[in-house]
């Protein structure tokens, strides 16, 4: 196998490659923070206990759950430019990953906010602080520590369901690889080089995330 596998030839591709994970990095991120956001809101709509808040939210969450990303993706590629509304490829991509990715964030962080002792919410309770003062200095900052493991992996996820975007001409690491298969009729060497940039991606979150789980529950000694 590596008697026919050209290294000389990703040397030169390198510099599309290297673009290629500048837009998936960048990607990732904005929908990311986008991800994180919905999720956020989507949990605190579904624990408010009002019905025209949870409502919605559980809707949402579950209807995005229940669907693949790529019909979702062509939902939202094909499906609004026929209702008049024009969103260009890259951000038509990045609202797809955000809806999908914040709906599991908002499990993720609802099991996180579950896990939170009864004891200092009612502490909380009668200490005078409201709904979401409660949320917002007691319960969400446990959840959202307990719950980095699982954030991790749906990260993780989001990354590479990036990739899709592939499908819509949106340039980044999958769409690196496939223009090296097409242009240079080399694919083992064009998706071979794009997945290990996804696997440097990986690590690269994998390091980060422990490294803020460390932060999270050092405890200076006393």
């Amino acid at each position: 196998m590596l008697e026919t596998f050209n290294f000389r030839v990703i040397f030169v591709m390198l510099p599309q490659f290297c673009h290629g994970l500048a837009g998936t990095v960048w990607i990732s991120l904005v929908a990311l923070a986008g991800a994180m956001s919905i999720g956020v809101v989507a949990c605190v709509m579904r624990l408010s206990g009002r019905r025209w808040l949870s409502v919605p939210a559980v809707v949402y969450i579950e209807l995005i759950r229940s669907t693949p990303l790529l019909a979702q993706l062509y939902f939202f590629y094909f499906g609004l430019p026929s209702m008049g509304l024009r969103v260009a490829e890259t951000w038509t991509g990045i609202i797809a990953l955000a809806l999908n990715s914040g709906a599991y964030m908002a499990e993720i962080i609802r099991a996180g906010v579950m896990s939170v002792p009864a004891g200092q919410v009612e502490a909380a309770t009668a200490s005078g602080l409201g709904f979401f003062q409660r949320l917002r200095f007691i319960v969400l900052p446990q959840a959202i520590g307990v719950s980095i493991p699982a954030l991790l992996g749906q990260m993780i996820v989001l990354v590479k369901d990036s990739a899709l975007l592939a499908l819509i001409s949106v340039f980044e690491l999958t769409r690196a690889g496939q223009l090296m298969a097409s242009e240079r009729f080399m694919p083992a060497e064009g998706f071979l080089t794009t997945a290990v940039f996804y696997l440097l991606i990986y690590f690269v979150l994998k390091y980060a995330s422990t490294q803020w789980q460390k932060r999270l529950i050092f405890q200076p000694a006393v």
